[in-house]
């Protein structure tokens, strides 16, 4: 962890330096107080509707946004963009075999193109779906295909001031409950994440992996994996978990995934790409389904909507992201952030989590209710003092309970600063500290929004407001 520099504290311990050298840059643009008040309301209040080239530190999200390594880009150049057959096709596939130990895989142009193959071929009308805590684009793609979602993850998720060490761990007394509760036939599989991003990037622990994947072969039930940050847990794994310290990211990661019977990815994540996913098994039937049906909504199953070129990059970054110092400079550089926010008690998700830093919304506005969207708002006010963008991931990402039509109001009402792999320096890390903190000490003077459009799916995305 780098020393505190910036802060005027000096800890007892050596610096780090990310393990990489910078070669090409691309200018960053600050604005003025005055065009940030007008931009941010043309966006109507939704950091997702800014435009890029108004913001300074772009912290929206880690989906897309990776720098790719010189070994990405020149591969880039071997793409062959052939139709049917490409030779990085195969390249992928070998590359998932290896590190991830499925048997059977299909390219799709992002994470959430395997979501809704996997729910179109394995859920029925009137299934049950049980996971550690809700992903937005994952639920809704379960929903649709007729499953009720239910969350499984321990409480302890839910309490941001809790240390636990493995906060996305299922809960196997409340899987259970709902296995008698509905049976085990009505449940296709259970969606387990590694690492959990609603609950603040937490991981999963092997041993509950172990556990889970015991209590479901009692009962005949899948599990699939959302591997979309797998190696970052995998990390905590080593550094957490007795009797993997010695282990590598790989020889990790391969145990994990042995638990599961196959995985969606976002490549975009965790592979240092800027599009692409696949979809794998380990079951032959579900696999044929699967190949079919990214014929109708990808591609065909050897490019899956993505180019020969992109395929290369992504089984490159494969590689790259079991690098144990890559991987440790990567999570490191969100607790570093974490630690400079610490200092001056600013409330957000403990232990720091994988990918991100998520402040804690109700306890900087405890003056607000969630109809006044508190994250929100708080990804607002960031943007507005600063620059910087963040995002809401509380009452508006929950979305409506398609039942009852009411605001679905979860416990966790958080605002997500989200760290692009090897595209930041310390320094960037330092000025959204002293913003957070220029936030947070003006705090009692916000008073929240008022949704004035909201989308029928996914409302987060281009939702609108206005001030209160």
């Amino acid at each position: 962890m780098a020393t505190l520099h910036t802060m005027g504290q000096q800890q007892d311990r050596r610096s780090w330096a990310e393990p990489y050298k910078i070669k090409v840059v691309e200018p960053l643009r600050t604005t003025t107080r005055a065009e940030r008040e007008h931009a941010i309301a043309e966006a109507g209040y939704n950091t997702f509707l800014l435009r890029s080239a108004d913001v300074y530190i772009d912290l929206l999200t880690d989906s897309g946004t990776s720098a790719m390594s010189d070994r990405q880009w020149a591969g880039m150049m071997l793409g062959d963009e052939a139709y049917a057959g490409s030779a990085n096709f195969y390249h992928l596939e070998a590359a998932v075999r290896e590190h991830y130990g499925y048997k059977f895989m299909v390219p799709t142009h992002q994470g959430r193109g395997a979501e809704n193959l996997l729910s179109q071929a394995a859920i029925k009308p009137g299934n049950h779906v049980p996971g550690n805590m809700y992903f937005t684009t994952t639920r809704f793609h379960q929903e649709r295909a007729g499953a009720t979602f239910h969350d499984v993850i321990i409480d302890a998720a839910h309490d941001t001031r809790s240390l636990h060490p493995f906060k996305g761990n299922i809960d196997l007394d409340k899987l259970q409950a709902l296995i008698d509760q509905v049976g085990a036939q009505q449940i296709p599989y259970v969606s387990m994440a590694a690492t959990v991003n609603m609950a603040g990037g937490q991981p999963i622990s092997m041993g509950n992996a172990r556990a889970v994947r015991e209590l479901c072969n009692r009962h005949g039930i899948k599990i699939y994996l959302d591997a979309t940050r797998a190696v970052e847990n995998m990390l905590f794994i080593k550094e957490r978990e007795a009797g993997y310290k010695d282990k590598t990211l790989a020889e990790i990661l391969l145990e994990f995934c042995a638990y599961t019977d196959g995985a969606t990815m976002s490549g975009k994540k965790d592979h240092l790409v800027n599009i692409g996913g696949w979809l794998a098994t380990n079951d032959p039937d579900l696999f044929e389904e699967i190949r079919n049906l990214v014929v109708v909504y990808e591609g065909l199953h050897t490019y899956g909507g993505m180019a020969g070129r992109d395929m290369e990059a992504m089984a490159i970054g494969i590689g790259e992201s079991l690098n144990l110092d890559y991987m440790k400079s990567r999570v490191g550089q969100v607790r570093y952030l974490g630690e400079l926010l610490d200092q001056w008690n600013i409330p957000f998700v403990k232990p720091v989590g994988g990918h991100a830093i998520f402040l804690d919304a109700r306890a900087f506005y405890p003056h607000l209710d969630q109809d006044a969207f508190p994250s929100q708002t708080l990804a607002a006010e960031l943007y507005l003092d600063s620059g910087i963008r963040s995002m809401e991931r509380g009452i508006v990402s929950a979305g409506r309970d398609p039942a009852s039509g009411d605001h679905r109001r979860p416990k966790l009402e958080l605002t997500r600063l989200t760290i692009p792999r090897r595209v930041y320096t310390q320094a960037h890390m330092d000025v959204v500290a002293e913003s957070v903190k220029a936030c947070y000490d003006r705090r009692d003077s916000v008073t929240g929004l008022n949704m004035v459009y909201e989308p029928k799916y996914l409302r987060f995305f281009q939702a609108r407001f206005e001030r209160r």
